[in-house]
């Protein structure tokens, strides 16, 4: 009776320690490929991401937005020029100079809205050359390593049925919860370049308020919010390797639980940063 008994539960043991790293290598299989792909998409440029998008915009942004662009800027150009003669008793007491510096302004705030789209795409092109160039410096594995999952495993097989079912019920939910975890960062990674498509394709009408002083605050927080959505892609490089560093410092002990939860947490701690990467970007360019 006892060896059947002992082979029932060295049965069930076996068959609790496959499926409990089953659940724990699907889990890490799943979360180490999400984070390893970031660095190489956050350094995309938008023309690269996804060129059809990215032709659809420009499109959009040079058909539909850069008239009512132009009508905004042959507004402000009139507005300038009225006030232009206002402010000198109606051309009474007029210096020639003045005429030739609206005529300035109006080339520049022309030629800004001509090649908004180039300037917006050179912006992003300075981000993705700082965001690569960090990639080299910014280096660590966030991937848990086929030696900790060897690990896990011989620690694993030398529990108890009792506390093995314990352990089984927890992967369960720790893999439901990593899966949302590797959700959620592609949500924001992919969501900060919709964003900036979405921010693309409007450039025509801030541009077209760089020629007027009073109006062009439009045009200069739009300036900077691009450069905070460009640089963006660095704090959240800077992000993944904070988490490297974490999730190379854990090491499978006896307390298994304990050491799969701690790798939760850091998972869970680079999602809420990657959730603050956008504020704090618009934050320290004081944009809004």
């Amino acid at each position: 009776m006892n060896t059947i008994l002992e082979q029932i539960n060295d049965w069930l043991k076996e068959m609790l320690v496959e499926a409990v790293m089953d659940n724990l290598t699907g889990m890490f299989d799943l979360v180490n490929m999400r984070v390893g792909s970031i660095a190489s998409e956050v350094g995309t440029s938008p023309a690269d991401f996804s060129p059809g998008v990215f032709s659809l915009i420009r499109n959009v942004s040079e058909t539909v937005i850069m008239p009512i662009a132009g009508i905004i800027l042959t507004f402000i150009c009139t507005w300038e020029l009225i006030q232009l003669l206002i402010e000198h008793n109606n051309l009474a007491n007029f210096d020639t100079w003045l005429i030739f510096k609206w005529i300035f302004k109006t080339f520049v705030a022309v030629m800004l809205i001509t090649n908004c789209f180039d300037i917006t795409m050179a912006v992003f092109d300075v981000a993705q050359r700082v965001i690569n160039s960090s990639g080299g410096v910014i280096a660590g594995n966030t991937a848990v390593s086929d030696t900790m999952l060897e690990t896990l495993e011989s620690t694993v097989s030398a529990m108890n049925l009792g506390p093995l079912l314990g352990l089984y019920m927890q992967s369960f939910i720790i893999r439901i919860t990593m899966f949302a975890l590797s959700t959620t960062i592609f949500v924001i990674v992919y969501g900060r370049m919709v964003e900036i498509y979405l921010m693309t394709s409007l450039a025509p009408i801030p541009f077209a308020t760089f020629g007027n002083r009073e109006q062009s605050q439009i045009g200069q927080n739009y300036l900077r919010s691009l450069i905070a959505l460009g640089f963006q892609g660095f704090l959240i490089l800077i992000c993944v390797g904070i988490y490297a560093v974490l999730i190379q410092s854990v090491s499978i002990s006896s307390d298994v639980v304990t050491s799969l939860w701690i790798i939760v947490g850091y998972t869970v701690l680079l999602v809420f940063t990657l959730f603050k990467t956008g504020s704090l970007a618009k934050s320290v360019l004081n944009a809004h």
